[in-house]
């Protein structure tokens, strides 16, 4: 019998900033936003603005459906939402900067595939900050989100 050591139990082992390459890519699990969705997260956000919610509002204005709110689509790419947040598990310091640009609309029904891919590795003495490349494409290749955030992380112990 082996000793259970709840410490251990990670996925995967966590890897610190001197540990990672720019070009590494991490994919988060593709999305189908739904109504349900979009209800969600206008009640979290307290964002009623009709272009989020009345269809009519919406094809007045040329849309065929609501649009998701930006920073709906913006959650997405929440690093926990796949496998980065893991991989740097007991590295991470804190998550300092995040920046994007909306791109294209996203309606009801449309599936997102968003990526995070390291793009610049800042050493400092102790630390260093991690800096990716975050994109959201839909269902049709289209690029709808681009952005950067950025991460401080600590390095391995000498």
């Amino acid at each position: 019998m082996t000793d259970f050591d709840r410490r251990r139990h990670r996925f995967p082992e966590s890897k610190f900033f001197d540990d990672l390459t720019v070009g590494d890519s991490f994919y988060i699990p593709s999305r189908t936003v739904t109504d349900a969705n979009f209800a969600a997260f206008q009640t979290v956000s307290g964002d009623n603005h009709p272009i989020h919610y009345d269809i009519e509002y919406c094809r007045e204005r040329g849309h065929p459906a609501p649009l998701a709110h930006g920073f709906q689509v913006l959650c997405f790419t929440a690093a926990g939402a796949g496998t980065f947040a893991h991989v740097i598990g007991d590295s991470l310091i804190a998550f300092i900067e995040q920046s994007s640009k909306f791109l294209k609309p996203v309606y009801p029904g449309d599936t997102l595939y968003p990526e995070l891919t390291i793009t610049n590795l800042t050493p400092q003495r102790t630390t260093g900050v991690v800096t990716v490349a975050v994109t959201v494409h839909n269902q049709t290749n289209e690029l709808v989100l681009s952005g950067e955030q950025k991460y401080l992380l600590r390095k391995r112990a000498a």
